[in-house]
């Protein structure tokens, strides 16, 4: 069975019938332009979202609320904008009647973002049935552990197929997942371009993932491509044909997987979703399904929590962090910026797909964010920061974290303790000698514990300044 992150649940947000009209493209209906707005985004795993607690997230530069309405069981989206005095609403609360309260002065909401009550009016006004007491209210869904918001026109949501994992959903036996996300200091085409791209893998992640000595020529296919995405094949497949055929899918606008099927791995998909924040900024949900030939690589993959494989897929990300962030901007400052193909220099079939990518943006007036410019370039301790990008966003890091602090300060007080013990112990004319060891060795023994968690600590803070594969090279 799925594991609980890649459960095929599907719920729809309160406000919404369960009946399917005919569907409707992602995009919109103009067949020569792609709309962003028309389409469904993750913006949560399930597992990281508080149904005590209001939640904000921005997408495409709007910003939400994510609250759960338990008197309808769903999860509720709406402007993040109390219609009153524009107070954000996620800094208020759930009240105890299970809606949604304004931090300002205590206006309260439903689930279709109708207004309930307005403390301040007196008892028989009508003040809150006005429409301009309403907050805009926008369908969500539930999707294989992921929580999906459509901004778009709300009458075309049910029609739009949500985008899920197709080989989860054909054949759902027997997968494993390994699951991740995090804020990106650069655009959803920027991180889409990227990971459809599997010729930077040997080097940009040597010595994390990749490896430089599996470098050789990479010669892509696409398949079939349309106004909603395209296909494609790398028949040699990575690490010079050692594993087998490697097809990608790109389903527009912000999801791609690749697929691998090999003797050594099973079957392997490398999933992204690129959820459009603002101009320079995307939430990246990266999965990692598995489907072993043997259950033993399941079992081990099944001990390691989920907070010590997000440090580990930090690490990954942030490998090529610093440079996309500046990539894009050099990309921007080009004359021919719209045209990747003058802009870049592309004369291997290594960069079909990302060629390909651009050429969709282009074809259907594709740009999420048309006319903008990015901000100023980003220091490297900002782009490698860890805790505001994903830490304090994940449910399970955030527990880790505070666990670990705890641990520290346990350390500092047994610390403390064996040491108040030395003095008295000098007042004995003939101490214990294994009394006397413990007094000395245990605050040594706390150190070095309490240093041990301090560099595990700083992992849910920050990145490392210098990639793996820009340190030495081991000596043979």
């Amino acid at each position: 069975m799925l594991t609980d992150d890649c459960r095929p649940t599907e719920t729809l947000s309160a406000n919404q019938s369960s009946a399917q009209p005919v569907e409707l493209p992602a995009g919109g209906n103009d067949p020569t332009r792609f709309d962003w707005k028309e389409a469904w985004y993750p913006v949560f795993y399930l597992d990281d979202l508080d149904k005590a607690r209001p939640q904000k997230f921005t997408l495409l530069e709007r910003d939400l609320v994510i609250w759960w309405n338990r008197q309808t069981e769903t999860w509720c989206a709406f402007d993040d904008q109390c219609p009153h005095r524009l107070a954000p609403l996620s800094e208020g609360r759930i009240a105890e009647d299970g809606l949604l309260e304004c931090p300002y002065h205590g206006w309260a909401f439903q689930g279709d973002g109708t207004c309930d009550r307005i403390p301040q009016a007196l008892p028989n006004s009508s003040a809150h049935t006005s429409p301009r007491a309403c907050v805009a209210s926008l369908p969500t869904a539930v999707r294989q552990g992921l929580l999906f918001v459509y901004p778009g026109n709300p009458d075309n949501a049910l029609r739009v197929k949500v985008p899920t994992i197709s080989p989860l959903e054909e054949n759902p036996e027997g997968w494993i997942c390994l699951n991740t996300f995090r804020d990106l200091p650069y655009d959803a085409l920027t991180l889409l371009e990227n990971v459809l791209d599997a010729s930077h893998v040997p080097f940009t992640h040597h010595r994390s993932v990749g490896n430089r000595s599996n470098a050789a020529p990479v010669e892509l296919e696409v398949i079939e491509a349309t106004r909603q995405g395209f296909t494609g094949t790398w028949a040699e497949g990575p690490r010079k044909g050692t594993l087998g055929q490697q097809n990608t899918t790109f389903i527009a606008p912000s999801l791609m997987w690749h697929d691998l099927t090999s003797k050594q791995f099973g079957r392997t998909l490398t999933v992204v979703y690129a959820t459009p924040i603002r101009k320079g900024e995307c939430r990246i949900f990266a999965r990692f399904p598995f489907k072993f030939a043997s259950k033993l690589p399941a079992f081990f993959i099944g001990l390691s929590p989920r907070w010590y494989s997000h440090l580990g897929q930090n690490s990954v990300l942030e490998d090529d962090q610093i440079f996309l962030h500046h990539q894009e901007r050099y990309l921007a400052a080009k004359p021919d910026s719209e045209n990747v193909a003058k802009a870049f220099y592309l004369p291997t079939r290594a960069d079909a797909f990302v060629l390909k990518l651009r050429q969709w943006v282009s074809q259907y007036c594709a740009n999420p964010f048309p006319e903008q410019s990015l901000s100023s370039a980003l220091k490297p301790e900002v782009l490698l920061d860890r805790y505001h990008s994903h830490t304090k966003h994940c449910a399970s890091c955030r527990r880790a974290l505070a666990r670990i602090q705890l641990l520290r300060q346990i350390c500092v007080g047994v610390a403390a303790i064996a040491w108040s013990l030395i003095p008295l112990l000098s007042l004995l004319s003939a101490p214990p000698l294994s009394l006397a060891l413990m007094a000395t060795t245990i605050p040594l023994l706390a150190g070095g514990i309490w240093v041990g968690l301090g560099r595990l600590e700083r992992q849910f803070y920050e990145g490392r300044i210098i990639p793996p594969r820009n340190l030495p090279e081991r000596k043979s």
